[in-house]
């Protein structure tokens, strides 16, 4: 590790009303802003933060489409465009893959950059990690930003007015956090910044497990509540938290990461795939997470997240994430150690265990 480094950290404002704090948020970084986001999220949320950003004295330059997926090509679309490029800040406005694709851009082009989730489902925005696709939708890479999005404005009336499948999903992704931290970190020695990331971690379970099913009950009636605002903020801000500290990189190149681990390397994997992209990210992610744990011989928490995962209806079979055949499951086996994530763990990976790892969840996932 270098001997001189920053941690950059979340910060956010959340609540009904925290399109407010804009202006005092945002008054040190320049006038004029660009919007890059999904259609939805800005129709739903744009009102708002114009009439935010007119009572600030803030200039809106343009709107932007971020272009439907959080691409290679998509980001370069941003680069070259003349608003963007003569903004002072990026506002980026919907869910993780166009706040991904506005944070790529925004660290690229040296822009200050805030976030505005409309939705709750994955901690993109709050982590200095993008996940850029290819344009047939396969993983292409990630990319580090030099840091978090300096502020996150989390307005819970708009995610409220989210798909409830959205926040679903998202408690599926956020699941995985600590047992992937937990595993890619066992016997390492980790000094101060990932040993405060790991404890970060585990925060992450608990509060979905006590308030996930309330929260889904809220977000049908599009009602803010807190049990809402508890799973909301456990997605966005306690996963990012973790993410932030327990991965870094210099240049583009990994120095430490622990982020995460074998539940996302069948997410990844499972991305080549031509039905992936009909299921969620946090439901296949969710699966994986049960694949971890079983793989790891955690057999009594994997149970205890299974059933949990049954009363959600997330993935406890290979059938609910559009797996019919033993070849689908031999395709991701077959690509995961070419996944960053196969490595993150303390042991030597073995296919052969992963993919009766696989199969055992399914297995077992079909007796609940």
């Amino acid at each position: 590790m270098r001997e001189n480094y920053s941690i950059y950290l979340p910060q956010y404002s959340v609540g009904t009303n925290c399109y407010d704090e804009i202006g005092p948020v945002t008054k040190y970084f320049g006038k004029k802003v660009v919007m890059i986001g999904g259609k939805t999220a800005l129709e739903k949320a744009e009102p708002a933060i114009l009439k935010a950003m007119s009572k600030a004295g803030l200039d809106h330059l343009a709107t932007v489409w971020y272009g439907g997926d959080s691409s290679e090509s998509n980001v370069k679309k941003m680069l070259d465009n003349e608003a963007v490029k003569s903004s002072d800040i990026i506002f980026g406005i919907g869910g993780g893959r166009a706040i991904d694709t506005a944070k790529t851009a925004a660290d690229i082009l040296d822009k200050a950059y805030f976030s505005f989730p409309t939705v709750a489902s994955n901690c993109a925005p709050t982590s200095a990690i993008a996940v850029l696709y290819d344009d047939a939708g396969a993983l292409s890479r990630y990319y580090f930003t030099k840091k978090c999005p300096l502020h996150t404005f989390i307005n819970t009336a708009v995610i409220a007015d989210s798909p409830e499948e959205l926040l679903w999903a998202g408690i599926g992704d956020a699941l995985s956090k600590e047992c992937e931290v937990e595993l890619a970190a066992r016997g390492k020695k980790l000094f101060h910044t990932p040993l405060i990331g790991l404890k970060a971690a585990a925060a992450c379970t608990e509060p979905l497990l006590d308030f996930g099913e309330d929260a889904l009950k809220a977000i049908k009636e599009k009602r803010p509540s807190f049990e809402l605002t508890q799973v909301v903020l456990d997605i966005i801000i306690s996963t990012g938290i973790a993410s932030n500290l327990t991965s870094s990189a210099f240049d583009n190149k990994i120095e430490y990461y622990y982020n995460s681990s074998l539940a996302h390397c069948f997410y990844n994997a499972y991305t080549i795939l031509p039905q992936a992209h009909q299921y969620r990210h946090g439901a296949v992610v969710s699966y994986g997470v049960l694949v971890l744990l079983t793989y790891d011989g955690q057999i009594e928490r994997r149970n205890k997240i299974a059933a949990f995962n049954k009363k959600l209806e997330l993935p406890v079979t290979l059938r609910e994430i559009g797996i019919s055949s033993e070849a689908e499951v031999d395709s991701i086996v077959k690509r995961a150690p070419f996944i960053n994530e196969w490595n993150c763990v303390p042991y030597k990976s073995d296919q052969a265990k992963y993919k009766a790892a696989i199969l055992a969840v399914d297995e077992y996932g079909r007796t609940l």
